[in-house]
């Protein structure tokens, strides 16, 4: 194992014992402050499509911002990952909660009913797009689970496009991180304290 992925794997379990320490009020005030950031984006208020995730392991809670898309008829994306391809995620529309089933690593994602960007016949493009991470650094360069689904997703030629923002707490912040010529930064970083564009 290379330094650089020594120096990842120490950080990851440190940050995520973190995460995994906090209080549910801590995570839900938490959650709170970085939904209203986002609600307060022009980038949010004029989206037709917008890529979010599921949130496992007290990430930031975007199960709220899922809802508002539903209720004004935006189209909402998830991942879903694909079983026999380890690091490989598709994406997904889905209108309810009715859509979700558990799937890989035990996460919520959309059934096999909900038809892949590539079934759909049109390819589903967001408009924004709302990443998880361990941590992310001063430059928008995130530390993921090690299994690299979000750089392959994030390097995709449909999301040249799209606006991506990075949703973590604030002590997931950090200066900097070791990184790897795939790595795919985020454009800002959104934390219950600021949000920060890089681009």
């Amino acid at each position: 194992m290379s330094d650089a992925s020594q120096e990842k794997d120490k950080l990851r379990k440190k940050l995520v014992e973190q995460r995994l320490a906090l209080s549910p009020a801590e995570v839900e005030r938490a959650s709170l402050a970085v939904a209203e950031r986002i609600r307060s984006l022009a980038e949010w208020r004029n989206a037709w499509s917008v890529l979010l995730y599921w949130p496992i392991k007290n990430e930031i809670d975007t199960r709220p911002l899922l809802a508002e898309l539903w209720e004004r008829g935006a189209i909402a994306l998830l991942p879903r990952c694909r079983p026999d391809q380890p690091g490989f995620m598709d994406l997904c529309a889905c209108g309810s909660v009715e859509d979700l089933a558990e799937g890989s690593f035990n996460i919520m994602e959309p059934a096999p009913c909900c038809a892949t960007h590539e079934e759909s016949g049109e390819p589903f493009v967001p408009d924004l797009v709302l990443v998880p991470a361990v941590a992310f650094d001063a430059h928008g360069y995130r530390l993921g689970f090690g299994g690299g689904y979000y750089d392959r997703l994030l390097a995709k030629p449909e999301m040249d496009e799209a606006v991506t923002i990075g949703l973590c707490y604030d002590f997931q912040r950090l200066e900097g991180l070791p990184t790897n010529a795939w790595d795919e930064p985020v454009q800002a970083v959104c934390t219950e304290r600021e949000l920060k564009w890089f681009r």
